[in-house]
């Protein structure tokens, strides 16, 4: 049993060692991809950050899904954040899985270059959408009456560009149309449905999708037309953004340039199960008298024959 323990170990550190190398020799190349929508990721932030400034609180505006649903009330608002986590950390150790993992279909530098790409796009649009109307939050911070409702003037620069993380995240006002946790939610679920496995979790994503939106909506958090909007506004940009981008190699693929050695060895190995020749050298031939004629240009068959 030790033994077999052992085993199982060294070849689970071989993968892991093996993947680390692959994966680094991708970071070297899309490090700048990586870097930029990391950095995108923070200048969103800044932007929520911003519209929480110039919010003023007001009545809460009509909405048919405050209609519909009950209230979850101000000490169950944990409920949407806590499935939130629970999404964003499996879709986390989703992409790192095949560091140990014998089925590997993605590879970890490449899928996240892909899902930040997705997530910029959205973030986009959605920064210019929460600038042009600010509505009275509905959520319970962002109320009359609430501290936390509007910023006081910032005293220096670096108060607006540290934005007061986490808690100014968790606390801001105004960035309403259209939802964050709704594009981080879409996005997740629509990049497993692609380059995922399980049926079984692909159904699970849409079905905690629709819940994540109506607990949303029960919190107070957002208005019904955040998520609605998000909903159809995500899928779109997927959809087109995805046409756009290469597609992802796949796995077999050999994507580190091989060294002599190993050159020599897949020629090799080309030469011993016949694939050795050029596909454009395999010419038709023809032989007379026990010989063969050909051109440039293909067959050349002398009409001679013995004696003339």
């Amino acid at each position: 049993m030790t033994l077999y323990i052992r085993r199982e170990a060294s070849k689970l550190w071989k993968r892991v060692c093996s993947e680390i190398t692959t994966e680094i020799g991708l970071l070297v190349e899309n490090w700048k991809y990586l870097l930029a929508g990391l950095l995108c990721q923070y200048i969103h932030g800044l932007a929520a950050r911003g519209v929480h400034y110039i919010h003023r609180p007001g009545p809460t505006l009509q909405d048919l899904g405050y209609t519909l649903l009950p209230e979850l009330g101000q000490d169950k608002g944990y409920i949407s954040e806590t499935v939130f986590t629970c999404v964003f950390l499996s879709f986390l150790l989703w992409t790192f899985h095949p560091f140990i993992m014998k089925s590997k279909k993605i590879y970890t530098v490449l899928i996240w270059c892909r899902v930040l790409a997705f997530l910029v796009a959205c973030q986009f649009f959605r920064v210019i959408t929460f600038y042009s109307t600010q509505l009275p939050g509905p959520n319970y911070h962002c109320r009359e009456g609430s501290e936390l409702a509007t910023l006081p003037r910032p005293h220096s620069v670096l108060e607006v560009l540290l934005i007061n993380f986490p808690r100014g995240v968790i606390y801001g006002c105004g960035d309403l149309i259209f939802s964050s946790h709704m594009i981080f939610t879409l996005v997740f679920v629509l990049t497993y449905q692609k380059y995922g496995s399980k049926r079984f979790i692909k159904l699970l994503g849409w079905v905690i999708a629709i819940l994540q939106s109506l607990l949303i909506i029960a919190s107070r958090k957002h208005y019904t037309v955040d998520v609605v909007v998000a909903w159809y506004t995500v899928n779109l940009v997927v959809f087109f953004l995805d046409k756009k981008l290469p597609e992802l190699p796949d796995r077999t693929t050999v994507l580190l340039p091989l060294s002599s050695k190993d050159r020599t060895k897949e020629e090799n190995h080309k030469f011993l199960n016949g694939n050795g020749v050029d596909p454009a050298d395999r010419r038709p031939r023809a032989q007379v008298n026990g010989k063969i004629y050909e051109d440039s240009n293909g067959v050349h068959i002398d009409n001679a024959t013995n004696g003339v």
